[in-house]
């Protein structure tokens, strides 16, 4: 399924972990650190460009625009309409940054430098192959020049005057903040219809200034090209913000080698479009120096079989563009020592919510299992419910644990140690199942007495209205409705 080999030199996966950590040489550049990075000459201007699981919650980047306003790792609208692959909550504060790996373009087309990842070629970023492949020259306008273009009796032409007005009047702020070229007005013009704004083209001027001086004509065969392969038209403007750099990777040298790279996990071509939008930096990293060395340490060094690696991967796309042997060894090292969880428990933990990789363990997992602590669990317990429901790891303390646990023993009367029989009831919706269906059968008089039983939240609707109600499914959601009217008029009462 896998088309490339896996090397037999690596280390048994029961030493690996801390031959990493004793004989390897990591060199990390946090985002902390850029601000001691030695500035470029005036000739070149320089980007950052981030791996896509970087978080603008947990990085607070010092970069600055040159009109010394923040300037932000994401895109700022508040329209939430981007499908995400996983089927996690959204808690993605949690996530640490501190993997990212980073590197440098000039806006002139050279090589970028990349900071190394393993110096034994497990990983190695974007330093080995350049990935940034870059069409023809005629794939590019030249910046505008700063000399006014004149006839031959020094006076201005009127259509380059007329033209440089109406492009000022049509983007008033981009012609402000912005050398305009009016040779970028038609890729402007088209990546309007993707829903793109004047504050979106200044972010993309910012963050990577060769991309609006793409031709219109190469940025809309690769889009299309991306299109075909499932990625949605609402998802390209948000995938441009991220990363615009995707509009000089062409479609021959880059595109499709990524495609088939990722057809070649066993990702099914219906998921594929998906994964590219929630991970667009991917196609800067080189597909053999990079993506497939990360696949062959998720294999031999975690312990993944070949046949979960599609699984994995479309949980959780970022696997494949983070420092995948640091977060792994960390996560390892501190649940070995922290709960006592053995290394198999903690491979299916990644099976299961590989997410889990990318989250803070100060802010993320202690957390979490303090909590679990403070309710009477022990660390073998807790070990069940993580190994069970990974997924623990991801939610609010405070707008889900919390509620449920309280909910748990004051209404429902159970103990915390039900938890470990049930803890998918952790991940159920408090308002929307766990008490909508324990109302409803105090309503009919069907709830029995002492503990309620947990078990009757696990089915189906239908299931629970025909072995539990004893009614109809329509009785059900009416009642439900009604229940969640009342609550939220009880919130809205309280806030007000």
């Amino acid at each position: 399924m896998v088309s490339f080999s896996l090397s037999s030199s690596s280390s048994s996966s029961s030493s690996s972990c801390l031959k990493l950590f004793s004989h390897s040489q990591f060199t990390i550049t946090t985002l902390s650190n850029l601000s001691g990075h030695k500035r470029r000459s005036d000739s070149s201007c320089r980007f950052v460009v981030l791996s896509a699981h970087s978080n603008p919650k947990i990085l607070k980047s010092n970069r600055r625009s040159r009109y010394g306003q923040p300037l932000s790792p994401y895109d700022q609208d508040d329209d939430d309409e981007v499908s995400r692959v996983t089927d996690v909550s959204d808690d993605d504060w949690l996530l640490n940054d501190d993997f990212a790996e980073i590197s440098d373009f000039d806006v002139n087309g050279k090589r970028p430098k990349s900071h190394k990842g393993f110096s034994n070629g497990h990983l190695d970023g974007r330093n080995s192959k350049r990935t940034l492949e870059t069409s023809n020259k005629e794939d590019y306008y030249h910046s505008p020049s700063k000399t006014k273009e004149v006839t031959s009796g020094g006076v201005p032409r009127k259509g380059k005057l007329s033209t440089r007005k109406a492009m000022e009047d049509r983007f008033p702020r981009l012609s402000e903040d912005v050398e305009l070229d009016e040779k970028w007005l038609p890729l402007i013009d088209y990546l309007s219809t993707f829903g793109l704004k004047e504050s979106h083209f200044i972010q993309m001027y910012e963050r990577h200034m060769p991309s609006l001086q793409i031709n219109v004509c190469s940025a809309k065969e690769r889009l299309e090209y991306l299109l075909s392969v499932g990625v949605k038209q609402r998802d390209v403007r948000r995938m441009i913000l991220r990363q615009p750099q995707i509009l000089e990777y062409t479609v021959e040298n880059n595109l499709k080698s990524h495609v088939a790279f990722l057809m070649n996990l066993g990702i099914p071509s219906s998921r594929v479009g998906q994964i590219i939008a929630a991970t667009p930096s991917l196609f800067s990293y080189s597909v053999e120096n990079s993506l497939k060395p990360t696949v062959r340490y998720l294999v031999e060094e975690v312990g993944i079989k070949e046949k979960d690696l599609a699984k994995v991967v479309q949980l959780s796309p970022q696997i494949l563009v983070q420092r995948i042997d640091i977060s792994w060894n960390t996560r390892l090292l501190f649940l070995s020592k922290e709960i006592g969880a053995p290394r198999d428990s903690i491979v299916k933990m990644v099976k299961k919510h590989p997410q889990f990789l990318h989250y803070s363990i100060d802010d993320g997992l202690l957390p979490r299992i303090n909590f679990l602590r403070s309710i009477g669990m022990c660390n073998s317990d807790i070990l069940k419910v993580l190994t069970s429901l990974t997924q623990v790891l991801s939610l609010s303390l405070e707008d889900n644990l919390k509620p449920k646990y309280k909910y748990l023993i004051n209404e429902l009367h159970n103990e915390v140690h039900s938890l470990t029989k049930y803890p998918m009831y952790l991940s159920l919706s408090l308002d929307q199942r766990i008490r909508p269906r324990h109302r409803f059968l105090v309503s009919l008089k069907k709830a029995p007495k002492g503990p309620f039983p947990l078990s009757s939240l696990v089915p189906t609707d239908e299931c629970f209205c025909q072995q539990w109600a004893g009614t109809s499914l329509d009785k059900y959601m009416a009642f439900r409705q009604s229940l969640l009217l009342k609550e939220f008029a009880k919130k809205y009462e309280r806030k007000g």
